[in-house]
């Protein structure tokens, strides 16, 4: 039992030191590890968007503050709910994050 725990660990090391090398974004002067801190703090969305060239917005900084960060996921999901479209975020923030 304890050589199978071992080789399963070695496999799932393998495996998450395989998934966090980076690899070239489509702008070669993004990806690396701003790319990284956006896909782990705001998810594969950001990231894929980061990588495209856009922006990290200040309304998904801010997420990263403990207690402060309760409001903006309220209004977040305000303006989802609206159904603000990206189009719209874009006119209003500016098309460098959106």
């Amino acid at each position: 039992m304890r050589r199978y725990s071992r080789v399963v660990g070695a496999v799932v090391l393998a495996g998450l030191l395989a998934a966090a090398a980076p690899s070239p974004a489509v702008n070669t002067q993004r990806g690396g590890i701003m790319g990284f801190i956006a896909g782990c703090c705001f998810g594969v969305r950001a990231a894929g968007a980061y990588n495209d060239g856009k922006e990290i917005h200040w309304r998904e900084w801010v997420m990263l503050i403990p207690y402060v960060n309760i409001v903006f996921a309220i209004w977040n999901g305000v303006d989802g709910a609206n159904g603000t479209t990206t189009a719209e975020l874009a006119q209003r923030y500016g098309s460098a994050y959106y």
